[in-house]
């Protein structure tokens, strides 16, 4: 019941995440029945939708964060990547993934809002939150590139592979461009996160979301050492990006949701 009074407490924003997540809904269970520019409509209301979901919540007050935010708006991000690479990339498609994602994450945000910040401890804290946020999406757009690169590696060798698929060797590059970038943001999000923490504790303080935080910082350089020396590629660069990911959602999303959702705890 707590959480329920908490997801209505600000019922401008329940009702737009609500409007958010059927329109998510509607692509997703019609995404082979609308056409291309009918689907990229309903995924564009969706996403103004969603973007008011985030604006509404960020300004309540005081305001609130936690897990379920974070990961609405990882999801909004990765959504906005998807718009502008469609554009370019014609022969992308992922609308009903991100359709199912965008509605999870919207719902997830909804029931689990966060918890309430009423004095930042620093007026930079939203610096190092969106850092981080960022570092997230770009991550995230990698693993759903990667996902999209194996999928047409797969539709090859079986001999499935549409004329006008996107070719492989783009997608790699692409997700490599995003892990590349996701890594300097991560790079940027660890240094902040240092910097407050000495400023705030006097001292770097290190729990279970530092640690996850440096091994997938660590685990991506390595990706893109052994991408660059190595020259990896395919299944081996692939899981290697997946491990980086997996530390990387461990990191905060996983230990809000142990302190939020097991724990009962803010």
């Amino acid at each position: 019941m707590p959480l329920l009074s908490a997801a209505f407490a600000h019922p401008a924003a329940a009702a737009l995440a609500a409007g958010a997540a059927c329109a998510y809904g509607a692509l997703a269970g019609w995404h082979t029945r609308v056409t291309q520019p009918q689907a990229r409509a309903i995924l564009s209301a969706a996403w103004v939708l969603h973007l008011l979901v985030l604006i509404t919540s960020l300004l309540t007050h005081p305001v609130r964060f936690g897990f379920g935010p974070a990961i609405s708006i990882t999801a909004w991000l990765l959504l906005t990547v998807y718009l502008v690479e469609s554009r370019l990339y014609p022969q992308m498609r992922a609308r009903w993934v991100l359709a199912v994602m965008g509605m999870a994450a919207v719902l997830v945000a909804l029931v689990f809002p966060g918890s309430h910040y009423p004095q930042l401890p620093s007026h930079w804290m939203p610096l190092h939150w969106a850092l981080g946020i960022a570092a997230y999406g770009l991550i995230a757009a990698a693993v759903v590139h990667a996902w999209l690169m194996q999928r047409a590696e797969k539709a090859m060798r079986l001999g499935k592979m549409p004329e006008t698929a996107m070719p492989i060797l783009t997608l790699e590059r692409l997700t490599f461009r995003f892990v590349g970038a996701g890594f300097v943001l991560l790079s940027a999000t660890l240094l902040a996160g240092a910097w407050f923490s000495e400023m705030i504790n006097q001292q770097v303080v290190w729990n279970h979301k530092t640690a996850f935080s440096v091994l997938s910082w660590a685990s991506m350089g390595v990706l893109l050492l052994g991408r660059w020396r190595l020259g990896w590629r395919g299944r081996t660069a692939v899981r290697m990006l997946y491990i980086s990911a997996g530390f990387l959602l461990l990191s905060y999303v996983g230990s809000r949701f142990v302190l939020e959702v097991v724990l009962q705890r803010a």
